[in-house]
């Protein structure tokens, strides 16, 4: 089962896990089954239409997902999923 890596500031949301296994094929079917087992994640990584939001980064393998077939791009069993926030900001 394909594995996840959950940042920082969402494992609060992930039952305070760094790291989770979850079902699929593709990186849209592994972000479907790691939300249904932690609906709090939900509203941190889908906007309300159901889209990944612009500012979660999604890497298969450290490959950017936005460069290959975005939520469609496939996933293998063995594989790691890593999501990171894009954090804003800086000084002035």
């Amino acid at each position: 089962m394909p594995q996840i890596l959950i940042p920082a500031p969402l494992r609060q949301y992930a039952a305070g896990q760094s790291s989770v296994e979850a079902p699929g094929a593709t990186v849209a079917e592994v972000l479907t089954a790691l939300t249904s087992k932690y609906p709090d994640l939900r509203k941190h990584l889908f906007n309300d239409q159901g889209a990944l939001r612009s500012f979660v980064n999604v890497y298969v393998a450290d490959e950017d997902i936005r460069y290959l077939q975005k939520e469609q791009t496939a996933v293998s069993a063995n594989e790691t999923l890593t999501i990171v926030p894009s954090i804003a900001g800086g000084a002035r």
